[in-house]
């Protein structure tokens, strides 16, 4: 209980200087989503001067990118069409109960980058400050679409995780044990790719 306040605490902390929060940025020399044709966000162009998109009226740093949500975004760190895995972090209410954020996700990136070969994916959510829960039928078919591929939820709050079992989405999201890791910033893509890769093949043995 006492740790559930506490990330309550921290939430309510995190909504309060949303605007102070970047996407990590030190990977944009090797990607950059702006400027990769086969990115959904190929020829943005940014305004880092102009604060535009807010979440729960607390403007977010304009680096960040819409993908349908009212209250959830993201930014594309890295793509590696070769070994087929992207890296994506995450900001703000992950909301399937009223925003259907699953679905926007789903339909906006992961159908786009799925195109493309990407099925693997790394999801980094140390600021994602809740999670609402609904159906599973969008996860259930992003599991079915990738085949020998995997979803790994990197430094998600601990009530994110509970609220995820609720659903029974652990069934289709690897998450928790050696896969929070606070730690991350300091690999490079492909290295923290294998980390998350090695945990994967250990945990599931029969997936490629």
């Amino acid at each position: 209980m006492i740790g559930y306040l506490n990330d309550l605490i921290k939430s309510a902390s995190l909504l309060k200087i949303m605007h102070e929060i970047e996407p990590y940025y030190r990977w944009l020399s090797l990607y950059d989503p702006s400027k990769d044709e086969y990115s959904p966000f190929f020829g943005k162009e940014y305004n880092y001067d102009l604060y535009s998109d807010a979440i729960y009226n607390y403007y977010i740093d304009p680096a960040w990118d819409y993908i349908g949500s009212e209250t959830l975004y993201i930014k594309i760190l890295f793509v590696s069409y070769e070994l087929k895995f992207c890296i994506i972090e995450f900001i703000g209410e992950w909301n399937d109960a009223i925003n259907n954020d699953i679905m926007f996700l789903k339909r906006n990136i992961v159908d786009h980058l799925s195109s493309y070969g990407i099925n693997k994916y790394i999801l980094l959510g140390e600021h994602v400050f809740n999670f609402h829960g609904s159906d599973d039928c969008y996860y259930e078919e992003w599991y079915e679409d990738m085949e020998d591929g995997w979803i790994a939820a990197v430094n998600f709050r601990d009530f994110v995780h509970e609220e995820w079992k609720k659903y029974h989405l652990d069934y289709y999201i690897n998450f928790g044990g050696t896969l929070q890791m606070d730690n991350w910033r300091t690999f490079n893509p492909l290295l923290l790719y294998k980390k998350v890769s090695d945990f994967i093949m250990r945990r599931l043995p029969d997936v490629c």
